[in-house]
């Protein structure tokens, strides 16, 4: 049985959020941003909040349209950096937001260990860079690994294709990127779709995320965003 909830609206969908949450954004750059979901959030008014995505945000929109507003306290990501970062830059030259960069393939394992239950794995990447401070070394025939900790979220929030109304999920090509393991890491998982259809509508070899891992699903009017918003 599954326990995913269709709500009505993006409103709803995040409603309970709690200050100091850790959220886990899906995306890369704007391809898969949950950005109706995040205008949500930022109207809910939840505060002081750690979020993890690949990304620190582009432009003015989605996840930077969050920072702007000053409610994050602290960025894990992989490229926090990019010619659209200037919300993040600006925030983090000013002293008001905390960084900690994870390499990418990092980023998402450590991710995919929290949902699978693994307490922590060894990996070569970042031995030997500021990245490895304070972090366990080993050495295991004979090349140098660190030790590495899940991440895990509060809340995901992510955008898929298609959901059925039990909560499955089907992803459009690279807009897919971290939603499967973020909605496999986090205690909740909320989801914006394009499209609710009711069950056996899909392929089940399409589907990616399966219900049991999803909360609550909203279906959005489609999109198209650049970094200067949406048209």
């Amino acid at each position: 049985m599954s326990r995913a909830e269709i709500v009505e609206s993006a409103d709803a969908a995040v409603a309970g959020i709690e200050d100091g949450s850790t959220i886990l954004v899906g995306g890369f750059g704007l391809a898969g941003m949950p950005f109706d979901l995040i205008d949500a959030l930022i109207r809910q008014g939840a505060n002081d909040l750690t979020i993890v995505s690949n990304n620190a945000g582009n432009g003015d929109v989605g996840l930077a349209a969050l920072l702007a507003v000053g409610r994050v306290r602290k960025v894990l990501c992989s490229f926090p950096r990019q010619a659209d970062s200037w919300v993040f830059d600006g925030l983090y030259r000013e002293g008001k937001i905390e960084l900690e960069v994870v390499p990418q393939g990092n980023l998402a394992e450590r991710m995919r260990a929290a949902g699978a239950g693994i307490g922590a794995f060894y990996c070569p990447t970042a031995v030997g860079t500021p990245l490895a401070e304070g972090k366990e070394e080993r050495e295991i025939d004979g090349r140098k690994y660190l030790l590495e900790y899940p991440i895990n979220g509060d809340y995901a929030l992510i955008g898929a294709h298609i959901a059925d109304t039990m909560g499955n999920l089907v992803y459009r090509k690279t807009a897919r990127n971290f939603g499967p393991v973020m909605a496999t890491a986090a205690t909740t998982t909320i989801v914006q779709v394009d499209q609710v259809v009711e069950p056996g509508m899909l392929d089940p070899e399409a589907v990616v995320t399966p219900s049991i891992y999803v909360d609550r699903v909203v279906q959005v009017t489609a999109r198209h965003y650049t970094a200067q918003g949406a048209r």
